[in-house]
Parts: C-alpha cells; sequence; structure tokens
C-alpha cells in the first residue's frame, strides 16, 4: 500500500469546512466541484453543481481528502467517513477489496474511473466504509 487516508463526506458544506481546516492546519487545498468534472454526470448532479467532488488537504505527507453528497443522498453525522487506501496494483486492489468485503457491502465495484486506473467502495461487516485507489501509470 502505498498510503491510508482518512476521506471525509459533507452535506453541501465541503468547502466551508475544508477551507477552516486549511486555516487551521495550513498545507494546500485542492476542490473539484461537480460542475468542474471532465466527463457526464448523472441528471440529479445538476443541483450539485456548486458542492465539491473531491476535496484535498495537503501539508507534507498529510493529506486529509473529502466531498459532498449528491443531493437527496441520504447523510448522518458520526457516520460520514471513510478510509481510502492508495494501492500499489490492480491485483492488491483486488485482494484489499475482496478481504475487507467479505460478508461486506459492496457499494461502488472495483472498476475504471476518470481519475484512477481502478476505483471501488465498499461497507466491511463491522460497518466501517472504505474506498480503493489505484492511480492511473505515469506518462512518460
Amino acid at each position: 500500500m502505498k498510503q491510508i487516508n482518512t476521506y471525509l463526506t459533507f452535506d453541501g458544506n465541503c468547502r466551508e469546512a475544508m477551507s477552516f481546516y486549511e486555516k487551521c492546519l495550513g498545507g494546500q487545498l485542492f476542490l473539484m466541484p461537480f460542475s468542474q468534472a471532465p466527463c457526464d454526470l448523472p441528471p440529479e448532479a445538476a443541483d450539485a453543481k456548486d458542492r465539491i467532488m473531491h476535496a484535498c488537504l495537503s501539508n507534507g505527507k498529510a493529506m486529509l481528502m473529502a466531498s459532498d453528497t449528491m443531493p437527496g443522498m441520504p447523510f448522518q453525522a458520526g457516520n460520514n467517513f471513510s478510509i481510502n487506501i492508495a494501492c500499489e496494483s490492480q491485483e492488491e486492489a483486488e485482494r484489499l477489496f475482496a478481504a475487507l468485503g467479505e460478508n461486506g457491502k459492496v457499494i461502488m465495484p472495483l472498476q475504471k474511473t476518470f481519475w484512477a486506473a481502478r476505483f471501488g467502495m465498499l461497507t466491511d461487516r463491522f460497518g466501517i466504509n472504505w474506498m480503493f485507489n489505484l492511480e492511473e501509470p505515469a506518462k512518460a
């Protein structure tokens, strides 16, 4: 594994929260609103154009990631986080996804996305949310 990070989920106030964390913790903040997604989004995303699709606050090796929910998606404070694993290979991503998903619930199967070679989400049998991300290989 390259890294394990906490991924927070907000209900429309991700920009405000991550800007606050940047002020408190320092570092550099990256924000991508749904309106800047480089792909077609589902119709419900039309109401989400100002919400944040992905945010990353980095300071040295420390990284905090976050996003807003889509309008209408359930949100529950206290259960609004995931553990993100940055995988080193497709084999590792598949192995960890299968192992942590045993007797759990797949939210999004491992698949290619516009930001990753493989990405998937699941909730394990203990109710913990996990995300698995394998970056695209660097282009020479």
